[in-house]
């Protein structure tokens, strides 16, 4: 069986769909492609080379019945309609990062990008393209799910845009009963069992501020700081110089790339968690991981087996089971060993960056901004500092100042801040961009609530302070994580808990199984949900997916999704709004 893909992405099973293949006439090929007009015509192609015995068309999203009539007019032109051998829509339109969390796009996510839905030149059509894209992608999502679920949103958003076609989309699949895809959902099916999902869409554009924040716990750190992409992180290590021969060439560097998937328990247990705790935990792992290869050492030795197979090993009487359970275990050990390592390299690495660039004093002095705190150190102070964070490190300061700050600085104070960043490197076109959207957003008034401090240092760690641990953390300030309910978070709890709230009040509902339209934001449901999917409409970042995560462990029996129309880290949004800030 020869398998057709249509990403240009490595893959050991599958051929490429666009690549020169030879007739296979003999073997079925399965296709597996997005249905575009660049893929359809390759199909077609195929058809017409008879390139192999039999065709499985297996489409990610639903293929339009004109494209579907041009693969069987090639078929027919071929002699080769009895040959496809199925058809299917697969749904399979987005990418699910964890068992909680999903995104939409990947290859083309410029095409949804929050740059894309905020240009100012958008036209009606070019934005009406973007709306169908999420749309259709959220539509395979809640197939797949096999639920309807009830829609809230935001008035006068790209995120009501969204809302209305979906309704709209859902409502038209549903008024044809015998093909609808969802016509097991009141009996239950899918995952949301017994009472209907809650769909939460939201604008990016109600919190500017959480996707420049500076964080502090792993997986959001790994995300801000490395190269970390589709659940895989890269990093270059550079090889030692020690022992080299005088004038020899520098050691190149090795890239390693690693998987942090939920296989891994250690990234399970603390993706979430604050970074001096990581460094801590694989500290203990590591300690935990050479007592027990030093006990298998020992008890080796006292046997005089050292060199010894585990077979011979194993044919030992029963005196020696303490001996063979603890190499038994050894594959165990070796991949707890594997793990570590990497953790070890990815800590190391996150580690360099927070003290290079003094990212602990960022994310405090931030918190700080975000909920109102008296402020120890004066802006300019941290701007004007060489040795404080890049040029960008100190935009992303100052943008979230400018966003969070209730009374817009005055002219004159504006330009020291333009001169200070423009002496420190800055590009000042993510400025000009958030100047202008907080001129024209209602929110000018009434900037997000990120609540009360959040933070607290509890001084440096001693454990990892020890001689032999690999993360030194002197200098860096462990900082104590304090639960507060990010703007996203608060407006699912409002609307989970059916609370009645300003913030929420007035969000649009839509109910895809009534009848008739309804513009109404009066929820026709008056009992809590149990089961949420939050989706940022505009891109979305791990720190508000961990706020989520916390905010739902204080809520028994209750399950969060979080998903977005592509996840960046802050240097991808500034860069995003550096280009909507170009003159």
């Amino acid at each position: 069986m020869c398998l057709m893909l249509k990403t240009a992405q490595e893959n050991q099973y599958g051929r490429l769909l666009h690549s020169d293949r030879d007739p296979i006439p003999d073997v079925p090929a399965v296709y597996f492609v997005m249905p575009t007009e660049e893929n359809i015509d390759r199909m077609c192609q195929d058809l017409r080379n008879q390139l192999y015995e039999s065709y499985y068309l297996n489409f990610i999203s639903a293929i339009s019945r004109s494209k579907l009539e041009d693969i069987a007019n090639a078929a027919l032109a071929a002699s080769a309609v009895t040959q496809v051998a199925k058809v299917f829509d697969q749904y399979l339109n987005f990418i699910t990062l964890e068992d909680d969390m999903f995104v939409l796009c990947n290859q083309n996510k410029e095409l949804v990008s929050y740059r894309a839905i905020n240009r100012p030149d958008i036209t009606d059509t070019e934005m009406e393209t973007v709306m169908d894209t999420i749309v259709d992608s959220l539509f395979c999502f809640f197939v797949t799910l096999g639920a309807v679920p009830i829609i809230r949103c935001s008035r006068g958003t790209a995120a009501e845009m969204v809302a209305v076609k979906l309704d709209k989309k859902l409502r038209e699949n549903l008024r044809d009963a015998r093909n609808s895809l969802f016509t097991g959902d009141t009996l239950g099916a899918g995952q949301f069992s017994f009472q209907r999902p809650l769909l939460v869409l939201v604008d990016r554009n109600i919190d500017l501020a959480t996707p420049l924040h500076h964080t502090w716990t792993y997986q959001a750190l790994v995300h801000d700081v490395l190269d970390f992409h589709l659940n895989r992180v890269n990093l270059e290590e550079t090889s030692g110089v020690e022992n080299s021969p005088a004038g020899a060439r520098p050691k190149r560097k090795n890239k390693k790339s690693y998987d942090l998937t939920p296989v891994d328990k250690f990234w399970q247990k603390h993706k979430g968690s604050p970074f001096p705790e990581v460094a801590e935990s694989v500290q203990q792992e590591l300690e935990s991981y050479r007592a027990q290869e030093d006990e298998v050492k020992r008890l080796k030795s006292i046997m005089g087996l050292e060199g010894e197979d585990e077979g011979a090993i194993s044919m030992l009487s029963d005196n020696t089971a303490k001996l063979t359970s603890a190499v038994s275990s050894l594959p165990e050990l070796l991949e707890k060993k594997r793990l570590i390592d990497l953790h070890t390299n990815v800590a190391t690495a996150v580690l360099e960056h927070i003290k290079a660039r003094k990212l602990d004093v960022y994310f405090e002095y931030e918190e700080k901004i975000m909920s109102k705190t008296t402020l120890d150190k004066s802006l300019l102070d941290i701007i004007s500092d060489p040795d404080a964070g890049t040029p960008e490190d100190k935009m992303r300061l100052f943008l979230i100042y400018y966003i969070s700050t209730q009374q817009a600085p005055s002219e004159a104070d504006l330009e020291q801040y333009k001169k200070a960043l423009t002496d420190a490197g800055c590009n000042l076109n993510p400025l000009q961009y958030i100047k202008q959207w907080k001129a024209f957003t209602k929110m000018a008034s009434a900037p997000a609530s990120y609540g009360s401090t959040t933070t607290k240092s509890m001084g440096l760690l001693s454990r990892v302070m020890n001689t032999g641990s690999q993360f030194v953390m002197e200098g860096v300030k462990n900082l104590v994580l304090k639960q507060q309910n990010l703007p996203v978070t608060r407006i699912l709890d409002n609307l989970m808990e059916m609370k009645s709230n300003p913030e929420t009040d007035d969000y649009r509902y839509f109910d895809p199984k009534m009848l008739r339209g309804n513009d109404s934001s009066v929820p026709r449901n008056k009992n809590p949900f149990q089961e949420a999917i939050v989706f940022v409409v505009g891109g979305g970042n791990y720190i508000e997916y961990q706020n989520l995560v916390d905010y739902i462990k204080g809520k028994q029996g209750k399950h969060i999704l979080y998903g977005c129309s592509e996840l960046f880290n802050a240097t991808q949004f500034i860069k995003q709004l550096s280009q909507l800030g170009q003159k």
